[in-house]
């Protein structure tokens, strides 16, 4: 058996975001306030009294697959399964659609989990990376000389954690072409469409551009309600039915209550709401980090985020990343994702999409440490 790959990134995230003083690490807005999503449909907390706390239908409510369908041209409700967040709907399709020994083409940089579960699965990991020095663009070459006949899944986010880059449509074509070439599943983990920086428009799913693509996402991102623990995969109906019945043995289902608050936040009268604050909150925190940065003279190289309420920025300091971040936690109380965790030392992701007081004490914290560093 191989040895167990630990998920890095969250282990660290478990143990101490909910220790330190200051939170930089998470990449979604500042989570928001059940009354105010109530408020956004016209509704106080009393209106929770009476939901009965049963099970929901395992697969999710009807009334929330059928409104998460609607985000997703030409989906029904029985392409939809709700599960508990986007990492559950991403492992659960890695062990639906992979068996051990089959190969996996990865982007890299990426959310490390989908990479961490097909290791842990014994399955053939292979890395494509975005190229740092053309602003984290895919290169398209070395994915096409990397999938071959033994491919059996690509695995995509889009947009991107952790650089906040946008793929065109360009490179979404050829990733497709170069799937359909093998016959290969794609798995796109679409959790940052709607948090798009700079009024630019919602980034469109890879679900109906090819026959065999899962697209998975979660209301912990784009819409600054990661506690209620509900994610989604959309997909083929015989493929979403055979990703249920992992679900069954993972968690049987997500709760009642957050069956029915997302399906308020999601309704066509809400969902804009919900993304607006979301947006508000990216628009105006990354001007301040980025004028924060630029304070540091050559100490940073900030790679713009198109998306997603993370930067993700090279430093010019000859200390390990995670060195350095370990450090800022145990002296500054500050939590930041060193660049370690996504296979590149010299960089960091910060987040941004935090209350105005909250992000600049922060940041004056990371100051600090700079100067001692440096």
């Amino acid at each position: 058996m191989n040895t167990f790959q630990p998920f890095v990134m969250e282990r660290m995230q478990s143990k101490w975001e909910n220790v330190v003083e200051y939170n930089l690490s998470e990449s979604g807005v500042h989570p928001m306030l059940l009354h105010e999503l109530l408020e956004m449909n016209g509704q106080t907390t009393e209106s929770l009294a009476n939901i009965l706390v049963n099970y929901p239908q395992a697969n999710g409510s009807i009334e929330l697959r059928d409104t998460i369908s609607a985000l997703y041209r030409g989906a029904g409700r029985d392409n939809v399964l709700v599960t508990v967040g986007a990492a559950e709907a991403n492992y659960n399709t890695i062990h639906t659609l992979l068996e051990p020994g089959d190969e996996a083409v990865v982007m890299t940089p990426n959310y490390m989990q989908i990479w961490g579960v097909c290791r842990n699965r014994g399955i053939k990991v292979r890395n494509f990376h975005l190229m740092e020095d053309a602003g984290w663009a895919p290169d398209l070459a070395e994915l096409e000389t990397l999938v071959g006949p033994d491919t059996r899944l690509i695995a995509i986010c889009n947009p991107n954690n952790p650089t906040g880059r946008i793929m065109s449509d360009a490179e979404i074509e050829a990733v497709i072409t170069q799937a359909e070439r093998v016959g290969a599943w794609i798995l796109s983990d679409e959790v940052y469409a709607g948090a798009e920086r700079g009024g630019a428009p919602e980034t469109p799913s890879l679900y109906g551009r090819y026959d065999r693509v899962i697209a998975t996402g979660s209301m912990s991102k784009a819409y600054g309600l990661p506690g209620l623990r509900i994610g989604w995969a959309v997909g083929p109906v015989d493929a979403i039915d055979d990703i249920w019945a992992r679900h069954e043995y993972t968690t049987i289902s997500t709760t009642m209550l957050s069956n029915h608050l997302t399906n308020i936040a999601l309704s066509p009268a809400v969902r804009p709401q919900v993304l607006a604050r979301t947006r508000r909150f990216i628009d105006e925190g990354y001007p301040v980090l980025e004028q924060w940065m630029a304070n540091h003279g050559n100490t940073f190289k900030l790679y713009p985020s198109q998306a997603a309420a993370i930067a993700f920025a090279r430093y010019n300091i000859d200390v390990n990343s995670t060195a350095l971040i370990e450090r800022l936690r145990d002296e500054k109380s500050v939590l930041v994702v060193p660049g370690d965790h996504f296979g590149i030392d010299g960089c960091v992701r910060i987040s941004f999409g935090l209350a105005h007081d909250y992000l600049t004490t922060a940041l004056d914290r990371f100051h600090e440490l700079l100067m001692d560093v440096g």
